[in-house]
């Protein structure tokens, strides 16, 4: 029996109720549920909450796939709409706290302001905030291909889309993501160029 055969097995016997079977899918399915969820989550919120909240609609909803090939884009599906609704948590609790500074008004026409009252983020996270920047078409299967190690095939099945497509947007992605980058380092540099040149004056 090949893998795919052992896959397609234990999902039949997770969809069927076996509680070993589900407890081997989830730790199969794991990681690259992650990088759907890093791909999709708000900047706040905790990777591994959101993991246990898809671990238990799982547990809850697996019987509702009809067969095991329909596994992986179920799968998905309900980590985007565990990150989206995340999301939705999220902005309701930034509007709360603004409303009790008075922000709340001057957030709506720059929402990147939450980001600086909510959360300074290192610089070590530089890249990451970076990738998250893309389109979601392009960051999607960045995050795959990084953080789980994912072949082109895995991830065009996850996403449901031709190898061909996934090449063409992880190469893409690349390159915005260098330029990026590059960009944010050369507006860096200008500021650190003025600040000398003020301070020389």
């Amino acid at each position: 029996m090949d893998e795919q055969d052992l896959s397609e097995s234990v999902i039949q016997a997770a969809i069927a109720g076996d509680r070993g079977a589900l407890d081997q899918l989830w730790k199969q399915s794991r990681r690259w549920v992650g990088a759907v969820l890093l791909a999709h989550k708000p900047r706040e919120a905790d990777l591994e909450d959101l993991l246990q909240a898809v671990a238990m609609q799982v547990c809850r909803k697996i019987s509702s796939v009809h067969e095991p090939k329909a596994f992986k884009s179920w799968l998905r599906t309900v980590a985007i709409n565990a990150a989206r609704e995340e999301g939705r948590k999220t902005t309701r609790r930034r509007r709360s706290m603004l409303r009790l500074v008075g922000m709340e008004q001057a957030n709506q026409s720059n929402p990147g302001s939450a980001d600086v009252i909510m959360a300074d983020w290192d610089e070590s996270q530089r890249v990451y905030q970076a990738v998250l920047s893309l389109p979601v078409g392009y960051r999607e299967p960045i995050l795959l291909r990084g953080v789980r190690s994912m072949s082109y095939q895995q991830i065009g099945e996850v996403l449901d889309l031709p190898i061909t497509t996934i090449e063409t947007r992880i190469a893409r992605g690349r390159r915005m993501l260098k330029e990026l980058l590059a960009q944010q380092d050369t507006e860096r540099e200008g500021k650190l160029c003025k600040q000398a040149a003020a301070g020389g004056g």
